[in-house]
């Protein structure tokens, strides 16, 4: 069934407030780990607690999904020996001393209790791991390891160990788990959905906000403050809240510029509930109405997304939407004059190429500068299927970036030199516009359901902001005349 359809037949369902992940489902994470892993030891690191105790800690999400905990310096051991699966949990030992400054710890016992696993305390880790690696065999490692010569915690102790026990073989057991973590179960989705509904109604409220004079900071914590007070625990990731020239920078978090009419801005935000991530971006005009530049690069990434959604139906490639998203935009952007034809290239010197077709680099790359889309889950680019498969998650966020410099980074060669020349004019009148517009969506066996239902046609957005809500209230004017006087010249 495509997606079309299935976007009628659907309705927004928000997850229960109590959604959660099992022990039962956590139980049986660890018994496929355990069944897919070679003899030996497995051992997963939750991540080292912050240097100072008033920073965040937030587990490593291959940790939490195989148990649930939350704590710093926790680690999980499977040992596997002839059939024979053994599971242990070492977590910091109970202090009250120390408790008055980092809240409740579980300690070993409460461990247990909240888990069903056998529990014992951080300090009983490496004698643990010494006697089981005695025997030899393989130790398989879930952690944080720098892969470019720096050695992290993590991998000082794999290193300590490989040296106490030089007859043991170490490897990556990562592989293994994101491909258990790319079918997500229905309590898993039902926390993804809590999640995404959170970040539909931050867009809504920043929408409604959104007008010339107000600077990209209030609109990230409006944002923020609506995660929170709908249960989020955090963002997802740092918000994006991009303006004017900011539009045209992907992952642009700054957050400082003061919006001006005639500017859209680019919102790419979300929440994160219970460890469960969700991905939504929206793009507006902060007067509240399209110029006609913008709205006409505007259709031209929406009608891209639409070609992708109808594409999207479950046993298709991912590679298909990607291809039915860059027909739209290519065709889009040779109506609009900002390339010279669907099969159009430049030459890309001696540097590299973003997409390449049989004649060289596409010139839709000059403006479309990232994939269509990625998993989303415990982390927002999560593992993912290559195919559309049911109890999957992922996004569709195509984008154009019109950059008023891009032209003077190609390479200078007379081939380029003779398309500058052509685009140039062209470039000019559609400068410091970008737009990216993204949503998520489920796949369950009858098709693909669109979950982030925010405002996304231009006409919709411009009617919501036709009954914006009043002007926010004055701010102190020190403030507000420094960061206009550091305000870089508009390009």
């Amino acid at each position: 069934m495509r997606v079309a359809s299935v976007l009628l037949l659907c309705s927004i369902v928000a997850a229960p407030l109590a959604a959660q992940i099992p022990q039962s489902q956590y139980a049986a994470r660890r018994d496929s780990l355990a069944a897919a892993m070679p003899d030996g030891v497995l051992l997963a690191l939750a991540g080292p607690e912050p240097a100072e105790d008033f920073l965040s800690f937030y587990p490593r999400p291959i940790f939490f999904y195989l148990t649930g905990v939350t704590e710093p310096d926790a680690a999980l051991v499977i040992a596997k020996r002839a059939g024979t699966v053994a599971t242990t949990i070492f977590v910091q030992p109970r202090d009250p001393g120390r408790e008055a400054w980092t809240g409740t710890r579980l300690g070993a016992s409460g461990t247990t209790r909240v888990t069903g696993l056998a529990a014992r305390t951080l300090d009983q880790l490496r004698p643990a791991l010494d006697s089981l690696l005695e025997l030899g065999g393989t130790l398989s490692v879930l952690g944080d390891s720098d892969g470019a010569g720096y050695q992290t915690r993590d991998d000082q102790l794999v290193a300590s160990l490989e040296h106490a026990h030089p007859n043991i073989t170490t490897t990556d057991a990562s592989g293994i788990v994101d491909r258990l973590r790319m079918h997500h179960s229905t309590a898993e989705l039902a926390l993804e959905r809590r999640a995404i509904d959170i970040t539909v109604r931050a867009e809504r409220d920043a929408i409604a906000t959104i007008r010339p004079g107000v600077n990209e900071f209030e609109i990230q914590a409006l944002i923020e403050y609506t995660f929170r007070r709908n249960g989020a625990d955090r963002p997802s990731f740092s918000t994006i809240v991009g303006s004017g020239p900011n539009s045209t920078a992907l992952h642009y978090n700054a957050d400082d510029r003061f919006m001006r009419a005639g500017d859209v801005v680019v919102m790419d935000i979300g929440a994160s509930y219970r460890g469960y991530a969700a991905d939504v971006t929206r793009t507006v005009p902060v007067s509240g109405t399209f110029t006609p530049e913008q709205r006409a690069i505007y259709q031209v990434v929406r009608n891209a997304q639409h070609a992708a959604e109808e594409v999207a139906r479950v046993g298709v490639s991912q590679a298909a939407l990607d291809e039915a998203a860059n027909r739209a935009l290519t065709d889009g952007l040779t109506r609009l004059g900002l390339i010279d034809s669907a099969n159009a290239v430049y030459d890309p010197g001696s540097g590299g190429c973003r997409r390449r077709i049989a004649r060289g680099c596409a010139q839709l790359s000059l403006y479309y500068i990232h994939a269509l889309g990625h998993g989303i889950g415990l982390e927002v680019h999560d593992p993912t299927s290559r195919v559309v498969a049911p109890g999957t998650a992922f996004t569709i966020e195509p984008g154009l970036y019109v950059r008023p410099t891009m032209l003077d980074e190609l390479p200078d060669t007379p081939t380029n030199r003779a398309l500058v020349a052509r685009l140039r004019p062209v470039v000019k009148r559609y400068a410091n516009i970008g737009i990216r517009i993204e949503d998520d969506y489920f796949v369950t066996p009858s098709g693909v359901e669109w979950i982030s239902r925010a405002p996304r046609e231009a006409d919709e957005i411009e009617q919501m902001m036709r009954t914006r809500a009043a002007a926010p209230a004055a701010r102190d004017s020190t403030m507000v005349d420094w960061y206009r006087e550091t305000e870089p010249a508009p390009r």
